[in-house]
């Protein structure tokens, strides 16, 4: 696929060609430096925007043949997004937010609240329901955002940074989760500068200059089973 954006006069080419294939139950990281076109990719990945030459299928679907209306249904129920700032909504609770992408699918409360709980728990954070983003740790609220990926069931998790603002012991609290969700069967693409966040994927992809550099077979989840 190729992704050309222009700027005033001149074409960027932030993907050249760009071929990539991943099979569902991988855990990918996407690695390069800034301007790489890593994060062109992730959007077109996350069906928030499509490549100006090109296809990509997700699970079977040309999804450059779909209205904004059905890549907006993708969105909500394939595929989960976690990014380096949490983007999580002030003086709301952890668990409204774990609710948000459960809105536009015609759950009661009830269920909706329900599968919100159940999240919550499923990252650590029983207890946290009430808590506010500003009552909770740097962490806490990366968790908060996992929920709220995983809450809708998706088949796709895309983490764009997700250690990026945490500390050593959160990251690895982060990455453990991110691994036990593919472990239980979830697609996992995530796009880090941090080798040692990488090595917790069993495939590293490298891309520079809107081309894949490498892509090779990792150990993955070397820190996950660590004692």
């Amino acid at each position: 696929m190729w992704k050309v954006y222009r700027v005033g006069d001149v074409e960027v080419q932030a993907l050249r060609g760009l071929s990539l294939s991943i099979d569902q139950g991988e855990f990918v990281a996407i690695m390069g430096s800034s301007g790489s076109g890593k994060s062109t990719l992730m959007n077109i990945l996350g069906c928030l925007d499509q490549p100006s030459r090109g296809h990509y299928w997700l699970n079977g679907i040309d999804t450059g043949s779909l209205r904004p209306d059905q890549l907006a249904e993708i969105r909500n129920q394939q595929i989960g997004f976690v990014f380096q700032s949490f983007n999580l909504i002030p003086r709301t609770s952890a668990l409204e937010n774990t609710q948000l992408p459960l809105f536009y699918r015609g759950l009661s409360v009830r269920e909706q609240r329900a599968l919100a709980v159940a999240a919550l728990q499923r990252v650590g954070l029983h207890g946290r329901e009430g808590h506010s983003p500003t009552q909770l740790s740097g962490g806490q609220q990366q968790r908060v955002a996992i929920a709220r990926a995983l809450v809708a069931t998706p088949s796709l998790l895309l983490a764009d940074e997700p250690t990026g603002n945490l500390d050593t012991q959160s990251s690895r609290e982060i990455m453990d989760i991110l691994s036990a969700l593919n472990q239980e069967g979830m697609t996992v693409i995530l796009v880090t500068h941090e080798h040692d966040v990488a090595a917790f994927a069993s495939r590293e992809i490298i891309i520079k200059d809107g081309q894949i550099q490498s892509d090779r077979v990792t150990k993955g989840h070397v820190h996950a089973t660590e004692g």
